[in-house]
C-alpha cells in the first residue's frame, strides 16, 4: 500500500481538472494514490472524472461546506500515512512527492510541511499562496518567505533551505494523517481562508513543528475560486483571523493583540472607504459582527485547546515594516525579530 494519499478537492474546477490533473498522475501515479474529493460541483466535474480519468479515486461529498469542511469530510473516508492536500489549480514538477515523504519520515514530530510553491503565470516568482513558508506577525498578519503582501520576490534559490516555519499553504500542504485526525483536522467554521494556518498553529501548541521543503517545486495559478480582489475573500480573511487569534493566543497575549487589531482593522477599513472599496469596508465590518456574534462559541472551542508561548511568530509589526519602513523582501527582516 502507499504511504501517501494525494488529495485534490473540487468545486466546479473542470477547466483546471483537464488541464493539471494529467500532469499529477503522470508524475505521481506510480509513488502515491491520486483521489479527487468533489465537493458537490454544479458543473461536469464528477461526469470528467469518471469518464475521463479512471485512473484517479473519486469521492463525492453530499454538500459544499468550503475547503475546511470538504477535507475533514473526504479525508475520514481515507487510511494514509501522509495527506498531501493540492488545489486543483496547481502543475507539479517532477520529483515533488518524494522530498516531501523523506522529510515527514525523518522526524515524527513534523506535523505539515510544503513545498516551494512559485507562480503558475510567472514561473521565475514565487506565488501568494505560501511561497516557502509562512509566517505570521505579533498581530497576526501572515506573510511568507518570497512575500509580503503584494510584493512577490523572483526565485533566486534564496529561500531553499529547509526551515521550520509558521504555516504551510493549504494550496499544496502534507499533513501526517494520524494527527489529523487525532486533532479533528480543519476548523470547519472557518469554510475556506486561514483553516490551514488556524491548523498549523494548533498543532504547534502541541508541540509539533511545521516545516518548508523547497527541493520539492509546485506551480500555483491562484484565485481559482474566489480572486484576490474579492470582498467576500476580504470577509473571509478578516473574520477567519480573527476567530484563529482568539483561539489560539496565551492568555497573557490575548486582551493586548486584539485591542491593536481593532485599530489597526479600522485603519484598514478606513482605507478601503477612501480608495472606493465600500464592499471591502463592509466585509470589515462583517467580519467583527461575526466575532462577536459568535463569541460564545469561539470560547467553547478556546477552552478546549492548549495555548502556550510558540517560536517562529514575528515581534514586530509587519504592516508597519512594509508600509512604513519599505521593507518589502522576507531577507529584510531581522533573524532576531522571529521568537
Amino acid at each position: 500500500m502507499k504511504k501517501t494519499a494525494i488529495v485534490i478537492l473540487n468545486y466546479n474546477g473542470s477547466k483546471f481538472l483537464k488541464q493539471f490533473l494529467p500532469g499529477v498522475i503522470d508524475k505521481t501515479i506510480e509513488i502515491a494514490d491520486v483521489w479527487v474529493a468533489d465537493n458537490c460541483s454544479t458543473d461536469d466535474s464528477v461526469s470528467i472524472l469518471q469518464n475521463e480519468f479512471p485512473q484517479i479515486n473519486l469521492i463525492v461529498n453530499k454538500e459544499n461546506s468550503g475547503y475546511a469542511g470538504g477535507y475533514n469530510e473526504a479525508l475520514k473516508q481515507l487510511d494514509y500515512k501522509y495527506f498531501l492536500l493540492l488545489n486543483s489549480d496547481i502543475e507539479v514538477a517532477d520529483n515533488w512527492v518524494q522530498p516531501l515523504e523523506e522529510l515527514m519520515d525523518s522526524d515524527e514530530n513534523i506535523a505539515a510541511c510544503q513545498p516551494k510553491i512559485l507562480s503558475y503565470l510567472e514561473p521565475e516568482k514565487f506565488e501568494y499562496a505560501g511561497s516557502a513558508g509562512g509566517f505570521i506577525d505579533k498581530y497576526g498578519y501572515p506573510f511568507c518567505r518570497g512575500r509580503l503582501f503584494l510584493s512577490l520576490e523572483e526565485d533566486n534559490g534564496q529561500y531553499d533551505d529547509v526551515q521550520e516555519v509558521f504555516w504551510a499553504s493549504g494550496a499544496c500542504m502534507m499533513v501526517r494523517a494520524d494527527l489529523f485526525k487525532q486533532y479533528n483536522g480543519f476548523d470547519a467554521d472557518f469554510f475556506a481562508h486561514m483553516e490551514e494556518i488556524d491548523y498549523c498553529w494548533r498543532m504547534k501548541n502541541y508541540g509539533f513543528k511545521i516545516m518548508v521543503c523547497p527541493s520539492s517545486k509546485v506551480y500555483h495559478i491562484g484565485g481559482g475560486t474566489l480572486s484576490k480582489k474579492s470582498s467576500k475573500k476580504t470577509y473571509l480573511n478578516f473574520r477567519n483571523n480573527f476567530s484563529l487569534l482568539y483561539k489560539n493566543l496565551p492568555d497573557n497575549q490575548l486582551v493586548k493583540v486584539f485591542i491593536v487589531r481593532l485599530l489597526l482593522d479600522g485603519v484598514a477599513g478606513i482605507k478601503s472607504l477612501l480608495q472606493g472599496g465600500f464592499a471591502d469596508t463592509i466585509a470589515v465590518l462583517r467580519a467583527h459582527l461575526y466575532f462577536y456574534k459568535n463569541y460564545g462559541k469561539l470560547r467553547e472551542k478556546r477552552h478546549q485547546l492548549k495555548q502556550q508561548e510558540v517560536n517562529k511568530i514575528y515581534k514586530r509589526n509587519i504592516v508597519f515594516d512594509y508600509y512604513i519602513l519599505r521593507k518589502t523582501k522576507f531577507s529584510e527582516l531581522n533573524k532576531e525579530d522571529f521568537s
